[in-house]
């Protein structure tokens, strides 16, 4: 009986060693800045949910929109021997030779937010993030929808469309998705698209040069929220009233484009969400485990919110979705 119990003694010592090796990691995580309250969001889900993880360690980059500070994170990374490396490319292209560093130096890596161009050509554990085409093609949808609502189809309706960075998986699938809806939709007009990269303060300047250089603008389609927020304020600067004479569509759906659409200065936004953390935590728990993911990007269930709800819009994919109210779940918003 002695016996059996020091056994069973010595497979719990066992076990307990296993589990705390397993939880001893060092996560290192390259992230593009901090460029819009999506980013910001995302940074800190991801790096909260890292640090309040016993026994996990957070190293982190942020590489302040600039491709070189991320190849140098990635390769300090690589020297420090880290565990896991969690990446967001800035942009798309140019980052063949780094990632296969990563892959020589057997550093599990798990893709964020922003798929690379030579992700067929890597090995990742993981991919997580948004289906930027389809967020693109609902924006254009529900513009779409709306205005057929108020039976504007039977005009020419003039549709500027506010792109990100030039060259991120963000800015390159919503402009995809944007231009295959306008197709959808033969009555919009594309009149202008630029790069308003992103942020508040160039999605301003850049809606400013549009109302000076066009003659009409009736639909903005902003592939992110701070964009729009900027074009409001150059909106209603010039003397217009933003939702009203300008219909406003934007992406994320952060708590401030929730308040635009409640005050009637916006008119929709479609949801990319930027809380990560959980899910990379139960990545990094399931592959500690042994569980082996595909190389399909796993997307979150994510929704469209506008000033009433109740518009039913075809999806790209071949389903659909219907708006909900904004004014209805604002207090819910967790970012």
């Amino acid at each position: 009986m002695k016996k059996l119990f020091v056994f069973a003694m010595l497979v719990v010592l066992a076990i307990s060693c296993v589990a705390v090796e397993a939880k001893d990691l060092t996560i290192a995580f390259s992230q593009i800045g901090q460029e819009s309250d999506w980013r910001t969001a995302n940074t800190d889900s991801v790096n909260g949910t890292i640090e309040a993880h016993e026994g996990w360690t957070l190293v982190y980059d942020d590489a302040q929109q600039k491709q070189e500070n991320q190849i140098k994170a990635l390769r300090n990374f690589i020297t420090q021997g880290v565990d896991y490396i969690l990446f967001t490319g800035v942009v798309e292209t140019g980052w063949d030779e780094v990632l296969k560093e990563v892959n020589e130096a057997e550093i599990p890596l798990i893709l964020l937010d922003r798929m690379p161009s030579c992700a067929d050509q890597i090995d990742y554990v993981a991919a997580f993030g948004g289906d930027f085409v389809k967020e693109g093609y609902r924006q254009v949808a529900w513009a779409g929808e709306y205005l057929k609502s108020l039976g504007r189809d039977g005009e020419d309706v003039q549709v500027v469309i506010m792109e990100g960075t030039t060259g991120s998986g963000a800015q390159v699938g919503r402009t995809e998705g944007n231009l295959a809806a306008m197709e959808q939709y033969p009555f919009l007009k594309l009149a202008a698209q630029q790069s308003g990269n992103f942020t508040r303060a160039e999605g301003q300047a850049v809606m400013e040069s549009w109302l000076k250089s066009l003659d009409k603008i009736d639909v903005l389609i902003a592939q992110n929220d701070d964009m729009a927020l900027g074009a409001i304020d150059a909106i209603k600067a010039a003397g217009l009233v933003p939702g009203k004479d300008i219909i406003i569509v934007g992406c994320d759906s952060v708590k401030a484009a929730f308040d635009a659409i409640v005050a009637g200065e916006m008119n929709c936004t479609v949801e990319c969400t930027p809380l990560y953390g959980p899910t990379v935590e139960s990545f990094i728990e399931r592959i500690e485990a042994g569980e082996q993911f595909s190389k399909e990007i796993v997307h979150p269930e994510e929704f469209v919110y506008d000033m009433d709800g109740g518009i039913v819009l075809a999806d790209n994919d071949g389903g659909s979705t219907t708006s909900i109210k904004a004014a209805d779940v604002i207090d819910e918003r967790q970012y």
